[in-house]
Parts: C-alpha cells; sequence; structure tokens
C-alpha cells in the first residue's frame, strides 16, 4: 500500500518563496525564529501563546550552521533542520516553517512583513532583531515570558547523566 506525504509538509517554506506564500496567509500575521532543536513543553506552550496574538504564524529556524555558530555545544542541532522543520510543521499553531543560514533573521522578517514579532523571555523587546522594522511598518513586538523553566541545554545535561 502507498501513503500520501503528510499535510503539513506543505507548511515546509523555502526562504526563497517565502515573501508569496506569506503573502497568502491571513492577517495579522505573528513571526518568531529559533533552533527549536528537541521540541519541549516551553517550546510549545511559547509558541502557542505566540500564534495566539494574531491569524496565521511563521516560524524561521536556524539552519544547522547558524546552530552550530551560536555556540551551544559541539554536537548541536542535534536533529538536523530537515527534521525540525517537520516537526515544527506538524504544530497546529504554526502556519509556515522556513530556515535562515544567516546570524539573525532579518531577511526572512523583511520578506513576510509581519504584523507581530515574537522572541522568549529571554530577550527585552529592545534587543529583538527586526523590532525596528516591525514598529516601522505599524507591527508590534512582544517578549513572552517563560511559563516552564526547561531548555533543550537543560534537557542535554539530564540525558547525558543518565
Amino acid at each position: 500500500m502507498s501513503y500520501l506525504p503528510p499535510d503539513f509538509e506543505r507548511k515546509i517554506c523555502p526562504p526563497g518563496t517565502l515573501t508569496a506564500r506569506a503573502a497568502e496567509l491571513a492577517r495579522p500575521l505573528v513571526f518568531t525564529n529559533g533552533c527549536f532543536d528537541i521540541l519541549h513543553r516551553g517550546h510549545v506552550t511559547y509558541l502557542a501563546q505566540a500564534a495566539a496574538l494574531g491569524t496565521s504564524m511563521v516560524v524561521a529556524l536556524n539552519s544547522d550552521a547558524s546552530v552550530k555558530r551560536l555556540g551551544k555545544g559541539d554536537d548541536r542541532p542535534v536533529n538536523a533542520l530537515a527534521d525540525r522543520l517537520a516537526v515544527m510543521a506538524s504544530l497546529a499553531c504554526v502556519s509556515l516553517v522556513t530556515w535562515f543560514d544567516e546570524d539573525t533573521p532579518l531577511q526572512r522578517i523583511l520578506e513576510c512583513r509581519p504584523d507581530i514579532l515574537v522572541k522568549g523571555g529571554d530577550w527585552p523587546v529592545d534587543r529583538i532583531v527586526g523590532a525596528s522594522e516591525v514598529r516601522d511598518w505599524g507591527g508590534t513586538v512582544h517578549s513572552i515570558p517563560f511559563i516552564h523553566q526547561t531548555s533543550t541545554t537543560a534537557l542535554l545535561e539530564k540525558i547525558r547523566r543518565l
């Protein structure tokens, strides 16, 4: 028997098509980004809260090379970009998922022109990449406080101790 690819895979959007695909999404459009290496409760809570600020949400993932440049460890990311994209796309709150190889997601932000830019509580609003640009075109910027004190780094440390 042959099985069709899961519908969520249509949410994976190569950077070159982001502008056109984002233009098709209902507004207001939320944008967030991150590594999302090993998805955990803190991630999914944050993503649901971010998505609730608008009607559609684009998530941009750091490429594998971009994650390595962040200095999270030689063994990071644990999950390759293709796997992280698929997991992120499978979430109901995510409308599109794309990626960036640069050190920041600024180019993806400029390409999809979100109405709402969101990062986690470890990012003060004035340090969020793209904040001034989003505000210049009338959007808002949010730093969502963490509810669950979880992180991929802490999770990996726990696994290594076992």
